[in-house]
């Protein structure tokens, strides 16, 4: 089936996981797996402290976000599932946005806002409702706003092929 989008998914742009202790996570993904440690981030709105890591380099690294809850009893629970949300790079985000809101995406609230890592983003909800019928199928996804770099090493990739 084509379907006309007003924009694309470029590639992976994250994975967080979560746990009830973040520095056994990050003994596992940078001490073990060799990961690069890049800055943490802190929010109580968010109910969040995470170590950013990243995998790769240039305009293709993976961030992977190491999430522990400030309260294990508050919402969101960062660290329920241990795979909290997959990140993907889009080339529009606004455009994404307003198309996938037409189709009956249900989003989480908050709109478009700067994440963690300084890139806008938004999440399409896990689950859809009645007014939104089309969520994720169970895995939160957060669609991250592309800097130009990244759009155009994709470009330049999806020439190539």
């Amino acid at each position: 089936m084509s379907i006309n989008r007003p924009f694309s998914v470029l590639g992976i742009q994250q994975i967080a996981v979560g746990g009830l202790n973040k520095n056994k996570l990050r003994h596992f993904w940078v001490d073990i797996l060799g990961l690069s440690y890049q800055s943490t981030y802190i929010s109580e709105k968010e109910n969040v402290d995470e170590d950013i890591c990243q995998a790769g380099h240039g305009p293709f690294k993976v961030e992977v976000d190491l999430m522990q809850p400030l309260n294990p009893d508050n919402k969101p629970k960062v660290h329920e599932p241990a795979l909290n949300h997959v990140g993907l790079w889009v080339d529009d985000l606004t455009a994404a946005v307003t198309w996938l809101t037409e189709q009956g995406v249900r989003f989480t609230p908050g709109g478009i806002r700067a994440g963690a890592a300084g890139y806008d983003v938004c999440f399409i909800h896990p689950k859809g409702s009645e007014d939104f019928p089309i969520g994720s199928e169970g895995v939160l996804v957060e669609l991250v706003q592309a800097p130009e770099d990244v759009i155009m090493a994709f470009q330049t990739i999806s020439n190539a092929s």
